[in-house]
């Protein structure tokens, strides 16, 4: 493509982010009209919210969220120019300066009402979806076309759009082109159904499987940073302030996990439910009331509940007896076979987003209370069909393979009980893990009541943990029923296959 029809393209596409954004903003008042049912709206937004139904509220979110993305994308554009028009060489002939700040990004800040930071970013976006002026005033391509693409059709927004720029930068000089253009395109794709929390996780993983070489520094590094500092405060209370590297923090995390999901789950009257159905069931097969008022309820945040499980364990190591059971306490390593034999690659560690390298797995797994998941090696047959209705071991590890904790929400897997999808007992449901997911007491009630409908997508021929777990909303939530991609898939980076 030439610079002279390359730069007619980027008029048109200019163009084009207007009409969006003038197309979005027109949406908004269409579906505002909608979910009022027909009616004119009022003198107060809060009013017309108060009114509308529950799908229309969640239809004009949808709408206010696209028109928020359409403004971000032609921001960016604007907040580019202000910087190209703000450069350092122009000194106080230059745009911000003129206009009493001291650089774009305060300019903007002070405009938006928002940080320096978050300016820096937008004018960051801005730069990267315009792409290069040459010296013959044309325009060459932006340096990341699937992200701006995707940024300017209303389908990213400005924050994912600025995490996923700044890993591609990253990594430019250590992976060729094409491999990057791939990458991007590939992520920008998953991006625009993550949450920035997701994303975070998956460009994280995304980093370490494109530059595995430095990942072995990049955890040594974190491991001399690991640090417990205590201190008495003035007001009497001790304060713990501990910062763990993954293989430190790992054992922390799933010990401390597993005992604020026991309590979670005693007091939410979710005790070993293995179904839904008529109520919670619990081992004996009888219905359980979640509610019942022979349950007390539990009081305490999370945070408390954190740090009266680590007052547990160290009562425990005194040598008290009252500390919960942690039996089922497990710290699983998830390592490709090539790299567990190599010693060279990229392995996860349940509950820990930053990946590790190989050599730690390899040493963690020499640990007894470390269990190592080699994908691609033999496996355990984990299908029983009706042999059996409680789960195996095997079974529960599998499931935390595909769907990395709650396949709903994400919760870590001490947090998550198995339950079959198709009842055992009244349904005739298999203990398969085609009919079995993992989900946190909260999102399996959530899903019942509300009568969310689940399908496991079979997994590849002789893959015995994989699958696909999707979710698909009621009429109510979602008029259209789209499906919603659930467990490990969501956010794990789907190119370290």
């Amino acid at each position: 493509m030439s610079a002279a029809v390359f730069s007619i393209e980027y008029m048109d596409e200019s163009a084009k982010a207007l009409a969006s954004l003038t197309a979005a903003s027109e949406a908004v008042g269409a579906v505002w009209v909608a979910a009022l049912g027909g009616a004119m709206p009022g003198s107060r937004a809060e009013d017309d919210a108060a009114e509308m139904t529950d799908g229309g509220i969640l239809a004009v979110n949808d709408a206010l969220c696209d028109l928020r993305r359409h403004v971000e994308a032609v921001h960016a554009h604007v907040a580019a120019a202000i910087a190209a028009r703000s450069r350092p060489e122009l000194g106080s002939d230059g745009l911000s300066r003129r206009a009493g700040h001291r650089s774009p990004a305060r300019l903007l800040a002070a405009a938006t009402g928002g940080h320096p930071g978050d300016a820096a970013r937008l004018i960051q976006v801005g730069e990267a979806m315009a792409g290069r002026m040459t010296f013959t005033g044309e325009r060459t391509a932006p340096r990341h076309a699937h992200v701006a693409e995707a940024l300017r059709a209303g389908r990213l927004s400005l924050s994912a759009a600025a995490s996923i720029t700044e890993l591609l930068e990253k990594v430019a000089v250590h992976v060729d082109r094409a491999r990057l253009i791939a990458v991007e395109a590939e992520i920008t794709e998953q991006a625009v159904t993550l949450s920035l929390t997701e994303l975070s996780t998956m460009l994280r993983r995304a980093e370490a499987w494109l530059v595995p070489d430095r990942l072995p520094e990049k955890i040594d590094e974190l491991r001399t940073q690991r640090s417990l500092h205590v201190r008495e405060e003035q007001g009497g209370m001790l304060s713990l302030i501990a910062r763990l590297d993954p293989e430190s923090a790992a054992p922390v995390r799933a010990v401390i996990d597993a005992i604020v999901g026991g309590h979670l789950r005693a007091h939410r009257g979710a005790n070993a439910s293995q179904q839904w159905g008529g109520g919670v069931v619990g081992r004996t097969g009888e219905p359980l009331d979640a509610c019942s008022s022979e349950q007390t309820p539990e009081t305490r945040s999370m945070p408390q509940l954190r740090a009266d499980a680590l007052v547990d364990v160290c009562r425990h190591a005194l040598g008290c007896d009252e500390v919960p059971q942690l039996a089922n306490t497990t710290v699983v390593v998830r390592i490709p076979l090539d790299a567990l034999t190599s010693g060279i690659g990229v392995a996860t560690i349940d509950g820990i987003a930053q990946p590790i390298d190989a050599g730690t797995a390899r040493r963690m797994a020499g640990d007894a209370e470390v269990i190592p998941c080699v994908l691609g090696g033999e496996s355990e047959i984990l299908d029983f069909g009706r042999t059996r209705r409680l789960f195996t071991r095997a079974q529960k590890l599998a499931l935390v393979e595909r769907d990395g904790g709650c396949a709903f929400c994400g919760a870590p897997p001490q947090f998550t009980e198995g339950h079959h999808i198709l009842w055992w007992s009244s349904h005739g449901g298999r203990t398969d893990l085609g009919n079995l997911i993992l989900l946190c007491t909260s999102c399996h009630h959530r899903i019942h009541a509300d009568e969310w409908e689940i399908r496991i997508e079979p997994p590849p021929s002789g893959d015995v943990t994989g699958g696909t777990v999707w979710f698909i909303p009621p009429a109510r939530i979602d008029a259209h029923r789209r499906p919603r991609l659930g467990g490990r898939q969501r956010f794990d980076y789907r190119g370290a296959a």
